[in-house]
């Protein structure tokens, strides 16, 4: 099998880069003063589904992905399907891994991975294992999990506070990075598959398929950073989710200058990334968008 990393959006779903960039332009001139209308009428004409998702833009017909492109996040609604037991991932597409995974979503990761790109999130490289271990990389990407309680009411929590360690019983303390994940090739057909499209799209274990992964050492072989659900955070199986994945879009700086007396010092070991606090204001923002009412369930699909 040949893999290789993303080049661009175009590389992933051909005609996906010029639908992007319509869509986009499409919000903008949203912001032009509409035309008036009777207010009656426009009641009768909207869509419930119109008002949960106000002020995104929907990447396909078929798959529940959505750019909120003014915040510059991407927006994926899911369902539970696990809360207790041992993971591998977070979140998986549907009908694909909901055996160790704790939301599945209704749509293939390759949509979301290109969504990311268009937020302007950069790809970085899914985790090495050869010769040396070395951790994912890619922009960091913060992950906020929507949904109604049984009375009705908005809840919302990191990705994290659903994870917690076999050990310890802490609650994850890594954000995700951008890794990528990566195509293979049907040598009989010649067709072309993304990984992450298989059930590796927000991953707590490290595979160098992920299209999410932690920038830390985490395997069934590190016993110490094995992960289970935290039960007690998570909703009933079947209750639907929004989540909100929320990349830290990096700023421009100018590199600093090279002087001929003065060589560049290499840069000690980086640190990973600090999760999103607990009382972040992002929390408070993901908590304004819309979600589909506390009495709307899907029954769960899970695999043996």
């Amino acid at each position: 099998m040949n893999r290789r990393s993303f080049p661009s959006v175009s590389g992933l779903v051909p005609a996906l880069a010029s639908w992007l960039v319509m869509a986009i332009v499409a919000v903008t001139t949203a912001d032009e003063p509409p035309k008036k209308t009777p207010k009656v009428a426009a009641e009768k004409k909207q869509d419930p589904a119109s008002k949960v998702n106000s002020g995104l833009v929907k990447l396909t017909k078929e798959h529940e992905v959505w750019i909120d492109p003014k915040r510059k996040w991407v927006v994926v609604d899911g369902v539970v399907c696990l809360r207790e037991g041992q993971l591998e991932m977070f979140a998986c597409p549907r009908d694909t891994k909901e055996h160790e995974s704790i939301v599945a979503v209704n749509c293939k990761a390759r949509y979301v991975h290109a969504a990311l790109l268009a937020v302007g999130s950069r790809v970085g490289h899914p985790v090495k294992f050869d010769p040396k271990y070395e951790a994912a990389t890619g922009t960091v990407v913060d992950i906020a999990v929507l949904w109604r309680d049984k009375k009705g009411q908005k809840q919302v929590m990191r990705a994290q506070d659903w994870v917690q360690s076999i050990r310890g019983k802490k609650v994850l303390p890594y954000p995700w990075v951008f890794g990528g994940s990566g195509f293979w090739t049907d040598q009989a057909t010649g067709e072309r598959h993304y990984y992450g499209d298989g059930g590796d799209f927000i991953c707590v274990s490290n595979f160098p398929s992920a299209m999410l992964d932690l920038p830390v050492e985490s395997s069934q072989a590190n016993s110490s950073l094995t992960f289970v659900a935290k039960t007690e955070n998570i909703p009933p199986q079947g209750t639907k989710v929004r989540l909100v994945l929320m990349p830290r879009i990096p700023k421009k700086v100018n590199p600093p200058k090279e002087t001929p007396d003065k060589p560049q010092k290499t840069p000690a070991k980086a640190k990973p990334p600090a999760v999103m606090a607990k009382n972040s204001p992002q929390l408070a923002e993901v908590k304004k968008l819309e979600i589909a009412a506390a009495n709307t369930k899907e029954k769960p699909q899970t695999k043996p």
